[in-house]
């Protein structure tokens, strides 16, 4: 039961006084309750097999078993992948990992088997493209494609877009900023709550950026524009330098653009990035569905869309009675900015014109968005790939002869042909077999 839940079973202090001696003990005790041989039964202090030595031998005959299960489906089915956490592998040499790997293969009988894929994080001792233990395993296994978790490669695909783009960076560092200046202070905290009650808006806690999640910065962004009057109107009745200051960044024409403009496009990727977390999720749906969002991205980089933008900003500026900057005032309080933000990259020149926002920054980010996606989601070999999708309802080309044979090509697999022709699709149901190991 423990081991189906995925709960620990020691405890951190398992001695007789302790309130709390872990799972196991605790689900020997509520056996004792029910079961007549426990309550009769009384082992000596040196057989009771409840230590932490028998509780281990415990888990290692449930990991055994559990093995046995997995090995067995991987012989009925010919082929396996492996998946490998590398939490140590810091410490070990590359081709010690590779050999360690191999070793277990050999040891749970699999070593006649065909390995079609392995998967590890993306640390470069693990998946480095010329030195990396992927490398050396697919020396000893050449089928076996190395595939990155692309949830993880969708979170570095934004992570980079907004290291590139200067306006990102700045708008990212203010949203920390804001977040710092209401959390770290419970009187500031307070006074954004009462703001909050006396504007009549749903109570709303700005939320944290995070590095590894973007869910968190898409989460923030909504934060911000929902709670936008309230964080007004406390920055204003605070009057402090660094609120003032705050306040002057968020009045930015670029500022409220930039929220708007990520608000957008992170609500396009976000769905992608709930995607790739299925469970049930293959290779072929997981490049159909980024295919579909670089479409989608792409169709943010009309002049409809940026006119769209634009105006939105305006409108979001009138209702919040904020004043439209000019060339008159569009550098004002420039040493106040940089004091209170500690930014590294001074106020510069405001971007306002429709022209400008497009070509320095919404532009910029959807192209390198869509770079990012197309080169971290390209470690498939491009054939091959076809090949997977092919094998995919959800394909144009699902069941086309040309693509799947690219299959037999890469796995090194004879076929037998039963009908069609070359390049054609099968789409009826009787001709989804159309090709045969022999």
């Amino acid at each position: 039961m423990l081991g189906r839940q995925g709960l620990p079973f020691r405890g951190s202090d398992e001695g007789q006084d302790s309130t709390n001696r872990g799972n196991f003990l605790a689900c020997m005790e509520l056996l004792k309750e029910f079961d007549p041989f426990l309550q009769k039964y009384n082992p000596s202090s040196n057989a009771t097999y409840i230590s932490p030595t028998s509780q281990n031998e415990m888990i290692e005959c449930c990991a055994q078993e559990v093995n046995s299960v997995i090995v067995s489906e991987m012989t009925k089915s010919k082929m396996y992948a492996i998946m490998a956490d590398d939490a140590r592998s810091e410490q070990l040499a590359v081709c010690s990992i590779a050999n360690e790997l191999q070793q277990q293969i050999q040891n749970s009988g699999l070593a006649e088997l065909k390995c079609v894929a392995q998967r590890y994080d993306g640390a470069a001792v693990m998946s480095g493209s010329t030195g990396g233990v992927q490398v050396h395993f697919r020396r000893l296994h050449p089928e076996a494609i190395y595939v990155h978790c692309y949830a993880h490669e969708l979170n570095l695909v934004l992570c980079h877009t907004c290291r590139a783009v200067s306006e990102a960076v700045e708008l990212f560092n203010l949203l920390e900023c804001v977040y710092s200046f209401f959390s770290t202070s419970r009187v500031n905290h307070h006074k954004f709550e009462e703001a909050q009650s006396k504007l009549g808006l749903t109570a709303v806690e700005l939320v944290q950026l995070s590095n590894t999640r973007w869910a968190c910065q898409l989460r923030s962004i909504n934060a911000i524009l929902e709670t936008l009057p309230a964080i007004f109107e406390c920055l204003s009745a605070i009057g402090s330098p660094i609120a003032v200051g705050l306040r002057a960044k968020l009045y930015k024409f670029s500022t409220v653009y930039s929220l708007l403009m990520f608000q957008i496009l992170l609500s396009v990727t976000e769905g992608l990035h709930k995607f790739l977390q299925k469970e049930t999720l293959n290779l072929a749906e997981s490049f159909i569905s980024k295919q579909a969002i670089c479409d989608t991205l792409r169709g943010k980089r009309t002049d409809v869309f940026a006119t769209e933008l634009y105006e939105r900003t305006k409108a979001l500026y009138h209702t919040h009675s904020i004043p439209e900057p000019d060339a008159k005032n569009r550098c004002k309080q420039r040493k106040m900015e940089d004091f209170v933000l500690e930014s590294t990259l001074g106020s510069g020149t405001e971007l306002i014109s429709s022209h400008t926002l497009t070509t320095e920054l919404l532009s910029p980010c959807v192209d390198r968005m869509v770079s990012e996606l197309e080169q971290r989601f390209s470690s498939v070999d491009a054939g091959l790939l076809k090949g997977i999708q092919a094998c995919s309802p959800k394909s144009q080309n699902f069941l086309s002869e040309s693509h799947l044979d690219e299959l037999p090509k890469h796995y090194s697999i004879n076929l037998k042909k039963r009908g069609g022709s070359g390049g054609q699709k099968l789409p009826c149901p009787q001709n989804r077999g159309w090709m045969s190991i022999y």
